[in-house]
């Protein structure tokens, strides 16, 4: 049985590559020759020309978050705005709770 992909980022070029996981993070980009980012096999890239949504990917991805299966299903809670994502940093500041678990509460106390 072949090996299931997962998806690499690229935030400089926008793009989105599925590829097979062999434990290494070690990916460049094809078109830029900078690093990728693993994004996790539940991920579903934004389109190129969305510049909001790929600034809120690039806030979630450089505070830990990512886009892995759980047991019922998809990733869970993922904030889709950049509103979204300044409510759970503004949030984590004042509690003290690490960004990337305030980013992927679904509702902030």
């Amino acid at each position: 049985m072949a090996h299931a992909k997962t998806s690499y980022v690229c935030l400089p070029c926008r793009a989105s590559y599925k590829q097979p996981y062999r434990g290494d993070h070690d990916r460049i980009c094809p078109r830029c020759a900078e690093p990728l980012i693993h994004a996790g096999s539940a991920f579903a890239p934004p389109r190129r020309r969305d510049t909001a949504a790929w600034r809120t990917l690039a806030v979630l991805l450089n505070a830990g978050v990512r886009f892995h299966k759980s047991c019922c299903g998809g990733p869970g809670y993922r904030p889709r705005t950049l509103g979204e994502v300044r409510e759970g940093i503004a949030y984590a500041r004042r509690t003290g709770e690490p960004f990337a678990r305030a980013l992927v509460r679904q509702e902030l106390p």
